[in-house]
């Protein structure tokens, strides 16, 4: 079966099981055959009835239902009414319980949460549903916590201290002890560690167990946004000394194991400001009129060796983070830096895909194995850019990372014109083959000395940025490939198709800016998709069509389970290129080598775990990420309060509306309280707020200009004041 079946299947599957449930809770003193069920969900063809009697089976033998006579099937009685699901906090104080067999969440008041926390896997009752209104429970056990550290304020009274998250979906202050405060300070921000919760007091117990300083203070906020997401911002000390004493030597007995390729044409493209290089092209003519384009990538597990300390610390950070002011790397800085960089003029270790290419920038043949390799050049995007642009061998002063004006070698220049004409052919080829082509602006700083934001910038992505994105992609997919029609276990890099309620809602929305998605197949939805993110460049609207698009589609993951990248329209793909910085790059380096010496198939259970944790990791670093940047934008907009902006209404609640200023992209809200002109309510088939009096209406995409009414770095708040539409 294709995998494309496999996962129409897998879906239908759990549209039938959630059917199941729908047809017995609505009526849950009945039973009902499978006839019955079949007839309510709609069900006529043999492979789906097939598929419901089995369903009906298993779901009695994990008493999820009751059989109350042969082939008779109801809902489990009321009094063993409970689930388990992941509690979902707002900010208001309730919350709602998410569970994977149920179609709605239930709902549950904040006086009937029993100690839960946002995140936790939990044990929820449901209480009879009453006429008309939603579906509601009470949780009965804290299963799991997701996490039990969080970041608060420290008030400090004589004996004893308590400490107030900062998370506003933290319902309960942390009561501390005096002999649990270490050295903290009245109004100091702290990490604190939750033990118990005796059922006769109001708040946890908990520990004081990192003093990050004085709230406000950039490295205090920054090291509070790693902590609240359980990251590091240093490596531990015997990990740092055990990296220290590693032999980065290159030796001649290592690289007579090796494919030797230092003698060929070799550099570099990277941000001018990177100090970790882990790609690098290499490019030669063959003599049939061919190219040989070999993809270096930093042998990381050369170095980084399973069962060391190393290895273990590399695991649990999965992933180095990327901050508006730093790096927190994966690695220790003797290698991210230094051992695995491959900096020019340096002979280095490499892992390589090294393809032979006709002009057409068809594949004539493939290797994988271990180099080494000595780069010539190293070149910035921009500089790269200008040889692209131009043709021209000479590199101005004003672009040059060597600070003069400086002239590159002919096959260099040769190398990059020939490297951009052929990642254009297969970008071309990419796009006609269904790939999705997401370009979202990312928001930038320029920092001075103390890290203050002293103006705004976007990141573009030009030719340059695109040629090296269509080879790393090739080596990517051409791994993938490679092990994954040997059907031997592997670590993808998976994108599922997206959900179709979710492309719906998007077409709701950019309706509002004259746009439409073609929902009829997945072929027009690509088509359509790629034309609506061409139409949005450079209008006012664009940043929250490419936000809404992507929130649209399903989140990537790590998993041993192939079911392809949706998004690049790829059958295999998976992580390669970047192992300085990413744990799972490390896993495919060494099951390929493993496999290109003739192993078999690993154990799947084993990188199952791990791929789940290196994407659970990934998402934390990217809300870390988020968080910086949401600080930093605060922080640059608390020095212009007495200025007025053009904004876009990005996003409508009941409690007020969002909006994102054009010339910065900084997001901030205006609370409904504080439109002063009439009394507004909450429309939300129209995306809208509308005045009761007059009228008026607020809708998502208006343009409207606003000023800063209040900035809260602590909180990574910042309010509007309204000043009125654009005319």
């Amino acid at each position: 079966m294709s995998k494309k079946k496999k996962r129409a299947r897998s879906q239908r599957k759990n549209e039938i099981t959630r059917g199941i449930f729908t047809v017995l809770e609505k009526e849950p003193s009945k039973s009902f055959n499978y006839k019955q069920i079949a007839s309510k969900l709609g069900i006529t063809d043999t492979q789906d009835r097939n598929e419901l009697i089995k369903r009906l089976g298993q779901l009695k033998s994990s008493d999820r239902i009751v059989e109350e006579e042969r082939g008779k099937y109801k809902k489990k009685p009321s009094v063993h009414t409970y689930f388990k699901g992941k509690m979902d906090l707002t900010s208001s104080g309730n919350g709602y319980v998410i569970v994977d067999d149920l179609e709605d969440d239930i709902f549950v008041p904040y006086n009937r949460l029993n100690k839960a926390f946002h995140g936790d896997t939990v044990e929820v009752f449901l209480k009879p549903r009453r006429k008309g209104k939603k579906q509601e429970g009470e949780i009965s056990k804290v299963l799991e916590r997701k996490k039990t550290s969080f970041v608060g304020i420290l008030d400090k009274q004589k004996t004893f201290a308590f400490v107030r998250p900062t998370d506003s979906r933290m319902y309960t202050d942390i009561f501390i002890p005096q002999e649990k405060m270490k050295k903290a300070n009245d109004g100091d921000k702290v990490l604190v560690q939750i033990g118990d919760w005796p059922s006769d007091a109001d708040s946890p117990y908990g520990e004081i167990i990192e003093v990050l300083g004085k709230p406000g203070e950039h490295n205090t906020e920054i090291h509070a946004i790693l902590a609240e997401y359980g990251l590091p911002y240093e490596f531990p000390y015997e990990v740092e000394q055990f990296a220290n004493t590693l032999d980065t030597s290159i030796k001649e007995s290592e690289i007579s194991k090796r494919r030797d390729m230092r003698e060929v044409l070799t550099f570099t493209i990277d941000p001018k400001d990177a100090k970790d290089f882990d790609d690098a092209l290499s490019f030669q003519k063959l003599e049939n009129g061919n190219y040989e384009i070999g993809i270096h990538i930093a042998d990381v597990s050369h170095y980084v060796l399973p069962d060391t300390i190393l290895e273990e610390e590399a695991y649990n950070r999965a992933t180095s983070v990327y901050l508006v002011d730093r790096v927190v790397p994966m690695l220790p800085e003797v290698l991210s830096n230094n051992a695995c960089s491959l900096r020019p003029n340096e002979e280095k270790y490499t892992f390589s895909a090294v393809f032979e290419m006709d002009d057409k920038a068809r594949l004539v043949d493939q290797w994988f194995g271990r180099t080494a390799i000595n780069s010539n050049e190293r070149f910035a995007y921009e500089e790269a850019q200008h040889v692209i642009e131009t043709g021209e061998a000479q590199i101005p002063e004003d672009i040059s990372i060597r600070g003069k004006e400086y002239t590159v070698s002919d096959e260099i220049v040769e190398a990059i014109l020939t490297f951009d004409r052929l990642a254009k052919i297969m970008r071309t080829a990419r796009m006609d083959a269904g790939a999705i082509s997401f370009d979202k602006i990312e928001v930038r700083f320029n920092l001075n000395e103390k890290n203050e934001p002293e103006s705004v910038y976007f990141k573009e992505a030009k030719d340059a940025n695109k040629l090296i994105e269509e080879f790393m992609l090739l080596a990517n997919r051409k791994v993938a490939e490679f092990i994954g029609k040997q059907k031997k276990t592997f670590v993808y890099r998976v994108h599922d198709e997206p959900d179709q309620e979710k492309l719906m809602a998007l077409n709701g929305v950019i309706s509002r800016f004259g746009h439409s998605i073609n929902l009829k197949d997945k072929k027009s939805v690509n088509k359509s998709l790629n034309q609506l993110l061409e139409d949005v460049k450079g209008s006012k609207e664009q940043n929250l069509v490419d936000t809404l698009a992507i929130r649209s589609m399903s989140k990537a993951i790590y998993t041993t389970e192939n079911i392809g990248h949706y998004g690049l329209g790829f059958d295999y793909y998976t992580h390669f290129t970047s192992p300085i910085r990413r744990y799972p790059d490390v896993m495919v380096h060494r099951l390929l080598q493993y496999y290109l010496d003739g192993g078999k198939s690993a154990k799947s259970v084993v990188y199952e775990e791990k791929c789940k944790h290196s994407s659970d990791m990934e998402l934390l670093a990217a809300n870390a990420e988020r968080d910086s940047v949401k600080y930093m934008q605060i922080k640059f907009m608390e020095d212009h309060k007495d200025q007025e902006f053009l904004g876009v209404i990005s996003g409508v609640t009941e409690w007020g509306i969002y909006v994102e200023i054009v010339e910065n992209k900084c997001e901030g809200m205006v609370r409904i309280r504080d439109i002063k002109d009439d009394y507004y309510v909450f429309d939300d088939r129209q995306y809208a707020i509308i005045g009761e009096r007059t009228k008026r209406m607020y809708q998502l995409g208006d343009e409207v200009y606003v000023m800063v009414k209040d900035t809260d770095l602590m909180k990574r708040h910042l309010d509007f004041s309204l000043i009125g539409k654009k005319e």
